[in-house]
């Protein structure tokens, strides 16, 4: 992909899953299977989409900012993709999803960023993206650890509950989230600023 085509496809994709994310929402709070969806965890989901699954792999496209670090990032984008089909697949199909595997998953996709980080000290813009990347990893992580506390494991089967609603028992963990979607948007904007215009 060119340098022009990877910086339309990120602005494009941008209002794509924002939308879509509007739609899933919406559909949730219709008691749709996993249960509802509070707005921080909304916007959350919006942002970990956008980010993991197009974001990193148009970076790692993109010959204008083409570095060493580019190819641990498609890496990282790839090992998403799988994760993400597979865990449809539990979620939707056999409804046998679990905490722990999301977990497992997040801790070696932010080993993986932070060894790439380390290996390659790429520029400062990938260097920032990467370990915008590794901080919401962690931030995934603790949140899966909490949500399955809260939920008492209870994950799977017709009646699993896989997101955090309005629900009082999410109300610490929905506080959390709003704080932490205002640093990881603020993350995603400075780099999208720089990065669409470089």
């Amino acid at each position: 992909m060119s340098a022009v085509q990877t910086r339309v496809a990120a602005i494009v994709l941008a209002f794509a899953v924002g939308g879509a994310a509007l739609v899933f929402a919406r559909r949730q709070r219709r008691r749709a299977l996993g249960g509802a969806l509070s707005i921080p965890k909304q916007l959350w989901l919006g942002w970990t989409v956008y980010t993991w699954f197009f974001l990193a792999p148009l970076v790692a496209a993109d010959p204008r900012s083409a570095s060493p670090f580019s190819p641990w990032l498609a890496a990282f984008a790839i090992v998403m993709w799988i994760r993400g089909v597979a865990e449809l697949v539990l979620l939707y199909r056999t409804k046998s999803w679990r905490p722990i595997y999301g977990i497992t998953h997040d801790v070696f996709c932010g080993v993986l960023v932070a060894v790439g980080l380390i290996v390659t000290r790429p520029a400062a813009l990938a260097t920032f993206f990467g370990v915008t990347l590794v901080s919401s990893l962690v931030i995934e992580t603790g949140y899966a650890m909490v949500f399955s506390r809260l939920v008492d494991g209870h994950t799977t089967g017709d009646d699993g509950v896989w997101f955090a609603s309005d629900e009082p028992r999410f109300q610490r963990v929905n506080r959390v989230t709003a704080v932490l979607d205002v640093f990881v948007f603020g993350a995603l904007f400075t780099f999208l600023g720089i990065w669409l215009t470089d």
